[in-house]
């Protein structure tokens, strides 16, 4: 392990996913700053569960970990593929959009060239040293780390329904799939729960084994469609500087009614899976009837568990039914959602909370009363909108965190670059 710079660190980013991992890219080139990145994990990985044949990510290579804050940067995709060999079978492929195991292959591929990364290093608390007006960062081998500033980057946990919670048995989050596939493909009955990306990759995976194996195969969601992800051209516009701009100036409870309606904007199936699911069942079909139910406009209100099968409580929504299914694998395919780390407990007067309990983000990215202190990555959706999760727009973030951390823009920072107004 490379020494420690000498303290206090102007920085210290705390978890390792691609937003804080692209701000350790980017200012490892930038003497004026010192900073470290703490990650209680060995090695950097990014849903491996999920690492199914073929899948892809929703974005362009060019939402890599840097190159829309500097297209020069040694840590961008098109050069960690010139370095393993494949930059011309890229280029003849002619698809834009990386394979996820590529993209966790890269951003490994760019972590093992930093220095300032501390892996197996988990935070336990977060204090405030007035004297020194500086964060004191405790972790679990007894080390303490102080830096100026801290960058939060711990990323979103799998969602367990109220439902599911502490029901027993063999049940899994499509944060785990992969790692259980074998025995759930030994099931009589699956039953998959949710319908957004991953939700959909599963199904299609399932529904190409199912003559193979006999099970029946349920796909249960609340939503009265499966939604496509919307991805025209002016849409994406949205995620823009003056879309967020726009969007942080409106009242609290105008964000969050948009909240709830934008969730198609980023958490839909790519249409061409959509595609792809339908012209499978019709070519099962064709075979006879395929023993699989979709069934939208389904919410999951109760579970329970008896030797060895679940009972799923069900409600249709629209027509005001309940009902329910026995299934014996259970998927539940019901994403992430942001939960405060403990450790920042000892510093939460130190944080700005809006009416709703969350974060109050300012516009920098910070949430701390000074405004300088905490920045956050991602967790921002009811603040910055559907620019927080985007992978597009987390390279434009580092380099707005990087103009506060330095006080002056390092990377150009772009103020506007929408052809539509969003506002009056």
């Amino acid at each position: 392990m490379p020494p420690e710079p000498r303290e206090p660190l102007d920085f210290i980013g705390i978890g390792l996913g691609p937003f804080n991992l692209g701000l350790a890219c980017l200012t490892e080139p930038i003497e004026e700053l010192d900073g470290v990145f703490l990650e209680s994990k060995p090695d950097f990985e990014w849903h491996s569960g999920m690492f199914l044949d073929g899948a892809h990510l929703q974005t362009p290579f060019l939402s890599d970990l840097v190159t829309l804050a500097d297209p020069t940067s040694p840590y961008s995709f098109l050069q960690y593929l010139k370095e393993k060999g494949r930059l011309y079978s890229f280029y003849i492929r002619e698809n834009f959009y990386p394979l996820r195991t590529e993209y966790n292959d890269y951003c490994r591929w760019a972590a093992a060239r930093l220095s300032s990364l501390r892996f197996n290093t988990t935070v336990v608390s977060v204090e405030f040293e007035e004297a020194e007006e500086v964060y004191a960062v405790r972790t679990a081998d007894g080390r303490t780390l102080r830096a100026r500033r801290l960058v939060l980057g711990t990323g979103t946990p799998p969602y367990v329904p109220e439902a599911c919670e502490g029901l027993d048995g063999d049940l899994i989050h499509n944060s785990r799939y992969l790692h259980s596939r074998e025995e759930l493909l030994k099931k009589e009955t699956i039953t998959l729960v949710g319908s957004g990306q991953s939700a959909a990759e599963i199904y299609q995976d399932l529904l190409s084994e199912i003559d193979v194996h006999g099970y029946r195969l349920n796909w249960v969601t609340r939503s009265p469609r499966f939604f496509p992800l919307e991805y025209t051209k002016l849409t994406l516009e949205m995620t823009s500087p003056e879309y967020v701009d726009y969007f942080h100036a409106l009242p609290e409870e105008t964000r969050y009614r948009l909240e709830a309606q934008q969730k198609g904007l980023f958490k839909g199936i790519d249409g061409e899976l959509v595609d792809a699911i339908f012209d499978l069942l019709y070519q099962k079909n064709v075979a006879g009837p395929v023993p699989t139910r979709l069934l939208t406009n389904t919410a999951l209100t109760g579970a329970s568990y008896k030797d060895g099968s679940y009972t799923l409580a069900l409600r249709q929504e629209e027509q005001g039914k309940d009902f329910t299914i026995e299934t014996d694998g259970l998927i539940l395919a019901t994403g992430y959602r942001y939960a405060v780390p403990r450790f920042l407990a000892p510093v939460r007067d130190r944080i700005r909370w809006d009416g709703q309990g969350r974060y109050d983000v300012a516009r920098n990215y910070s949430i701390d009363t000074t405004g300088r202190g905490i920045f956050l990555q991602n967790a921002g959706v009811h603040t910055h909108s559907v620019t927080s999760p985007d992978l597009g727009m987390g390279a434009y973030r580092n380099a707005y965190i990087i103009r506060e951390l330095l006080g002056r823009e390092h990377y150009p920072v772009e103020k506007s670059i929408a052809f539509q107004e969003f506002g009056i």
